[in-house]
C-alpha cells in the first residue's frame, strides 16, 4: 500500500485496549488525541469496561467502550450504562453481542441492544458494531450476513475481527458491498507486536486460520524464526491505494494492541508524519 494510503487510514484509529490492571497508566502516557477502544469481556466484567472509560474519558482522549449485549441485564441497566458514559463525555460505543454463554438479561445478541438503544434517549452519537470477514467458529455465514444487516439500521460504522489475509477481507468486503452493505469499515489488525506473541494470544481469540495463512508467507516465517517484530503496514499493502480504500467505504483502522499500548501508539505516529511515511514508500 502507498505510505499516504497507510498514513490515512492509521490518522483514523482507533488502538483496542483490555482493561486490565496496569493499563489506564499505559493509556495516560499515550499522547493527547489518541482514541482508545475498550473491550468487555466476561471475565472482567462491564463495570470494569464502564469505570476504565470514566477515568480516561476527558483526559484528552477519545474514548470508545464495548459494550457487550449479553452482559446487560436490563432495560434500566442499559439506560444507567449510557448514562454514566455520557456524563464522562463518551459519545461514539461498540456494541457486540459478546462470549457470555448465556444472556444475562433480554439482550441475545448485539442487534437486540441496538434496537432497544434505538428507542431511548441517550447521548451516543456514533455506534460501531463487529463484522466477520473470514467467519465465525459457531455462526453460520448467512446467519452473520443477516445480523449484519439487521446491526446496520441503528449502527453507523463497522469493525471486522482480526484479520491476516487480506485478500480475503477484500473479497468479502466487495461482495457484502455488492448486498446492499453500506456500513463504513474499520479494519481491524493487529498492532506491531513480536509475531511469537502475536500468534500465542491469535490463536487464543479464535483466528487461528488468519494465523496458518499468517506462518505460510515466506517473509513472515523468516521474521518468526528470527522473533523480529510485525509492522501492520506488512498486511496492508493488498488494501490498494487512498482511492480504492474510499471506494470501497474504508475509513481507518482498529488496531488490537494486546495492551503493548506504547507501540501501537508509536506506530500511528510514525506512519502519519511525513518522516516516517517516507520509510513506507
Amino acid at each position: 500500500m502507498p505510505s499516504d494510503a497507510v498514513g490515512t487510514l492509521a490518522r483514523s484509529t482507533h488502538i483496542e485496549v483490555i482493561p486490565m490492571r496496569g493499563a489506564v497508566e499505559k493509556m495516560l502516557a499515550a499522547p493527547e488525541g489518541t482514541t482508545f477502544t475498550l473491550t468487555c469481556s466476561p471475565k472482567l466484567g462491564l463495570d470494569r469496561t464502564v469505570e476504565t472509560a470514566e477515568k480516561v474519558a476527558g483526559l484528552g482522549y477519545r474514548i470508545v467502550p464495548h459494550l457487550a449485549a449479553r452482559q446487560v441485564g436490563s432495560a434500566a441497566t442499559l439506560r444507567e450504562i449510557v448514562g454514566r458514559l455520557g456524563q464522562a463525555g463518551v459519545t461514539d460505543l461498540f456494541v457486540i453481542g459478546g462470549d457470555a454463554e448465556g444472556p444475562a438479561g433480554p439482550y441475545s445478541c448485539a442487534a437486540d441492544l441496538l434496537e432497544a438503544l434505538a428507542a431511548i434517549e441517550h447521548p451516543i452519537t456514533r455506534i460501531g458494531v463487529g463484522c466477520y470477514p473470514e467467519g465465525h467458529p459457531s455462526i453460520a455465514e448467512e446467519v452473520l450476513d443477516a445480523d449484519l444487516h439487521r446491526k446496520q439500521r441503528h449502527a453507523d460504522y463497522m469493525v471486522s475481527q482480526l484479520c491476516f489475509d487480506a485478500l480475503a477481507l477484500l473479497r468479502w468486503l466487495t461482495q457484502r458491498r455488492a448486498d446492499g452493505l453500506t456500513l463504513p469499515l474499520r479494519v481491524g489488525v493487529a498492532g506491531p507486536v513480536q509475531i511469537r506473541k502475536l500468534i500465542e494470544l491469535s490463536m487464543r481469540i479464535g483466528v487461528g486460520s488468519s494465523v496458518r495463512y499468517l506462518t505460510k508467507q515466506h517473509s513472515m516465517v523468516r521474521n518468526l524464526v528470527r522473533g523480529n517484530a510485525y509492522r501492520p503496514e506488512q498486511l496492508l499493502s493488498p488494501l490498494g491505494d487512498e482511492a480504492q480504500c474510499q471506494a470501497l467505504g474504508i475509513e481507518g483502522l482498529h488496531l488490537f494492541s494486546f495492551n503493548q499500548i506504547d507501540l501501537a501508539a508509536d506506530w500511528q505516529r510514525q506512519v502519519t508524519t511525513p518522516s516516517g511515511q517516507a520509510g513506507l514508500a
